[in-house]
């Protein structure tokens, strides 16, 4: 079956679902350690939550990038991730698919969270032709990820480390078998249908009836 272009996959349970981000030791250390976010984690600022291991991988670049050394698995609640999702808006305009530019830029001023649809990544970090979901939390989505819908903070550093390790040696089976078990996430009526970037199907036109000779 053809994986669909538009679908959220991720590591989840029956009421988590894991997400990854990537900090600066100062941050992540302390955070794996008490399982929460510290005081100086800014509550103000907009933060960017993956579902896909592999895409936080490109990001980070295996947790090698300056200012995101530390890669943490964050478990949270699926009913605060659902509640970020049905308040969120496309982080572009999508012609066709927004009403017009304008409406487009007073949603994103309102909502206190966006999605990005990005490539998926294979193990190489090569691009793939479906998407990765990223949810971008400001606001009010950002405090209450960070003070009430975390239920643990995992650093997955080391992790992170080998299976990069085992790709590079050409170990994709070994490699494959460490990486988190990411199914479609089960998805409620009309979660996403504001949010797929898909513009609205064009009727096909009937072919004219060909005249009798």
């Amino acid at each position: 079956m053809q994986e669909p272009k538009y679908r959220i996959r991720a590591l989840h349970g029956e009421r988590t679902i894991t997400v990854y981000q990537a900090y600066r030791p100062g941050i992540g250390l302390p955070a794996a350690r008490d399982g929460r976010f510290p005081a100086a984690w800014k509550r103000d600022r907009m933060t960017w939550i993956k579902p896909s291991f592999l895409w936080m991988m490109y990001r980070c670049g295996w947790g090698t990038k300056e200012g995101q050394e530390t890669v943490l698995a964050v478990e949270i609640t699926r009913e605060g991730f659902e509640w970020a999702l049905r308040n969120a808006c496309l982080s572009h305009y999508e012609r066709g698919f927004h009403t017009d530019r304008s409406s487009w830029k007073r949603q994103l001023r309102e909502a206190p969270a966006r999605v990005q649809w990005d490539p998926e990544r294979d193990p190489h970090l090569r691009p793939l032709p479906y998407r990765s979901l990223q949810l971008g939390l400001s606001g009010e989505a950002a405090r209450r990820y960070a003070d009430e819908w975390t239920v643990s903070i995992t650093d997955v550093t080391a992790l992170a480390h080998e299976v990069h390790g085992l790709v590079g040696s050409g170990d994709l089976e070994a490699a494959a078998g460490l990486l988190p078990r990411e199914r479609p996430y089960p998805e409620r009526e009309g979660l996403l249908d504001r949010l797929r970037a898909q513009p609205p199907a064009t009727p096909k036109l009937k072919s004219p009836v060909p005249s009798s000779p």
